[in-house]
């Protein structure tokens, strides 16, 4: 199997003014791009084998900042929660909403009216990055790492699967703005590596690819 590194999208438009944007075509605010940019920062070195993003705007910006040079592949199975009717609502107001507290405190019961359920949401999330992850470690080896750009929802759900923890419980993960959270999958079981992580990421290069490195930079000074 590969490693994946999820990431979340930037703080958008509507992040910033509380709105729960769901998936409508918002973009990053001035704020948002600033994430973007540090999170390139720390991916920028990593040998990607596949980028992978929601086709949502703001997940697309997100990457094309982070990591301009990346040919990225959109997958519909990564794409926010749907929100239904409460998409484009002030956060505060559907606060009041019954609906709201079996979100956070029974999510797995929760369906969205004229939207998805998260129940739904969870299980073609976990199988779209799992199906991606076979693939990539059938054409790349165990050692592969590769990328995937989501929400915030969208990649508790993957963490809460890969922690052996029901859906019900995934509101206790914590995923920011443009944070870094990485799974290994093997044979046997997912090993969760970060959860929203916001440092230095060398550390996951694999060890063949940064002698790899290494020697590309002692050539590449000789040769100059």
């Amino acid at each position: 199997m590969a490693t994946v590194l999820l990431l979340r999208h930037g703080r958008t438009t509507a992040n910033a003014s509380g709105l729960l944007a769901g998936r409508q075509p918002v973009d990053l605010d001035g704020t948002g791009i600033d994430q973007a940019k540090r999170a390139g920062s720390r991916l920028t070195d990593l040998p990607f084998k596949s980028v992978i993003s929601s086709p949502l705007l703001r997940c697309r910006r997100t990457v094309e900042i982070a990591l301009p040079d990346a040919e990225i592949v959109e997958d519909e199975g990564l794409t926010e929660c749907g929100y239904g009717d409460w998409e484009g609502r002030q956060l505060k107001d559907l606060a009041k909403e019954p609906l709201w507290q079996v979100v956070q405190q029974h999510p797995s019961a929760a369906a969205f009216p004229n939207g998805e359920a998260m129940s739904d949401m969870s299980a073609r999330a976990v199988a779209t990055i799992r199906r991606w992850d076979a693939k990539i470690g059938a054409e790349h080896g165990p050692d592969a790492l590769w990328l995937a750009c989501s929400h915030g929802d969208v990649i508790k759900a993957i963490i809460a699967d890969a922690l052996g923890m029901h859906l019900d419980q995934f509101q206790r993960i914590v995923a920011d703005p443009a944070s870094i959270s990485v799974i290994r999958y093997t044979p046997t079981r997912p090993f969760v590596v970060r959860v929203n992580e916001g440092g230095d990421l060398a550390s996951l290069v694999p060890p063949k690819a940064e002698a790899a490195a290494s020697d590309a930079s002692v050539g590449g000074g000789a040769g100059g």
